[in-house]
């Protein structure tokens, strides 16, 4: 049977989940949980990974973690090996401590970010023994769970310097006290929810999104000239990140003679506006949040709305469509 895909670029998103071999416990005492973090924060720092959220569950473990360099691969490799001695040498035993592989699902971040860091964050209270208990009970259990990252979402004083919190938080107004309560509301709103199975979700191919995040992602790791099938390529990647946010807005204005300051200012909605917004999306490997606040401070959904709009636009006008087409040949050609 073929391995499962391993999707790697610049800006991917990932939930990434491993299990004790033979079911085995991977933490035995509070100690194992701060050798498993540390090395989980020094994994991040050395391979310039983000990470979103995590839970340690006794047996397993999540991970919800974006690569701006495109390089799960070597990062979870050094991070697994590195836990796995020190936990081998602290208890004087060897061989393997994971069940196989680490499973990792592809996220199409701009649908499913809020979707995958709660399933992550609820997951201490899903579990069997804690199934019939009540819904004030659970979120007791919740807030007070020391091994995930949750506690940093809804508590200041228990943040760490290795979770990214904005990226999460900025789905719900940013890293305030607003935008914190509002996210604990969405958590806690999951306990009474039948939620999407997001594991159940990527099973086929390893992918968790909406059916055009999948076409282009097939799109791009399609091997038409040896005619292999998707699932059969072990590993593949796709060009780096071509510009920085602000590069591209400055040659984008550029190209299109127009002031930097006008058209990123709030309440200017153009079309050259929703064309910077879908470049800064395909050019710059940032979401839509990102590039919210880099046009205007518009909130997300607006950038979404946006995004949308012009393709709508473009299936039925073709001038519009050459402008893009014509723009996004001119910032392919130039080198930085």
């Amino acid at each position: 049977m073929a391995r499962q895909l391993r999707i790697q670029y610049p800006g991917a998103y990932y939930h990434v989940t491993s299990r004790g071999n033979e079911q085995q416990d991977i933490y035995r005492d509070p100690v194992d949980y701060d050798m498993f973090l540390n090395k989980l924060a020094e994994s991040l720092d050395i391979y310039n990974v983000s990470l979103l959220a995590y839970v340690c569950m006794t047996n397993h473990f999540h991970l919800f973690l974006t690569t701006p360099d495109g390089n799960l691969s070597e990062f979870m490799r050094h991070f697994n090996i590195s836990y796995t001695s020190v936990f081998n040498r602290r208890y004087k035993r060897s061989g393997h401590l994971y069940q196989g592989r680490y499973k990792s699902f592809l996220i199409d971040a701009d649908n499913y970010l809020k979707a995958v860091s709660r399933y992550i964050h609820l997951n201490p209270v899903r579990i069997k023994t804690h199934s019939g208990k009540p819904m004030e009970e659970k979120i007791k259990l919740l807030d007070q769970y020391r091994h995930s990252s949750f506690t940093g979402y809804i508590r200041l004083k228990a943040r760490v310097d290795f979770i990214n919190y904005r990226k999460v938080l900025d789905c719900f107004g940013g890293d305030t006290p607003n935008g914190r309560r509002r996210y604990r509301q969405f958590v806690y709103k999951g306990l009474t929810e039948d939620l999407e199975g997001l594991s159940e979700m990527g099973k086929k191919n390893g992918i968790v999104g909406y059916p055009d995040f999948k076409e282009n992602i097939r799109q791009a790791y399609l091997d038409k000239e040896t005619g292999k099938s998707y699932r059969e390529q072990p590993q593949l990647k796709i060009f780096r990140v071509i510009f920085t946010p602000e590069d591209l807005i400055r040659n984008f204005c550029q190209i299109i003679k127009a002031d930097e300051h006008e058209i990123c200012r709030r309440g200017r909605n153009t079309s050259d506006r929703a064309i910077l917004m879908e470049l800064l999306y395909r050019f710059c490997g940032i979401r839509q949040p990102e590039i919210g606040r880099l046009i205007g401070g518009l909130d997300y959904s607006a950038v979404s709305y946006a995004r949308k709009r012009l393709r709508l636009q473009m299936e039925t006008d073709l001038s519009l469509k050459q402008r893009v087409d014509d723009i996004t040949n001119k910032l392919s050609s130039l080198k930085i």
